[in-house]
């Protein structure tokens, strides 16, 4: 499949995704999600189930709650931040929720103002900050920063 049929299809789910706000980075890959992804960890799958099958940091409640998920990422340095903006030596996490405020999905900004995305078991790739705004995912609730390594 070309990243061409990759996004027809996705297009369903991400109506904003193009080839042209878009860009494959890597292959399909079971072993991770997006979560774990924009956590820069590419060995486990995160998220807060309560039955715990998956990874979440200790100490931090199993509840796909906002909070959670904010301070899940607050372990690793990350803060609150009132824009998406490239900011010289500070990398980003965009955190985004359905229409119900629960995470669905979050994305790390690169230097160049793009941002990384897991797709589910799905490929990585890079895209416009709103590229993946719609059905799937819902929209940013909340950017968060930390000084970049």
């Amino acid at each position: 499949m070309t990243f061409q049929d990759l996004v027809r299809a996705l297009q369903v789910p991400f109506p904003r995704l193009t080839e042209a706000n878009s860009r494959p980075t890597s292959p399909y890959d079971e072993g991770y999600n997006c979560i774990a992804w924009a956590a820069e960890d590419t060995d486990r799958w995160w998220w807060p189930d309560a039955q715990g099958q998956f990874y979440w940091p200790p100490d931090i409640e199993r509840s796909e709650t906002i909070d959670a998920f904010v301070r899940a990422y607050g372990l690793m340095g990350y803060v609150h931040r009132t824009n998406a903006s490239v900011e010289s030596s500070t990398q980003k996490v965009a955190i985004y929720t359905d229409a119900q405020g629960t995470p669905t999905h979050a994305a790390r900004q690169l230097p160049d103002g793009w941002w990384a995305s897991k797709l589910g078991p799905q490929i990585d790739i890079e895209h416009d900050l709103t590229a993946l705004d719609g059905p799937a995912y819902g929209t940013i609730a909340v950017i968060l920063a930390r000084p970049a390594r």
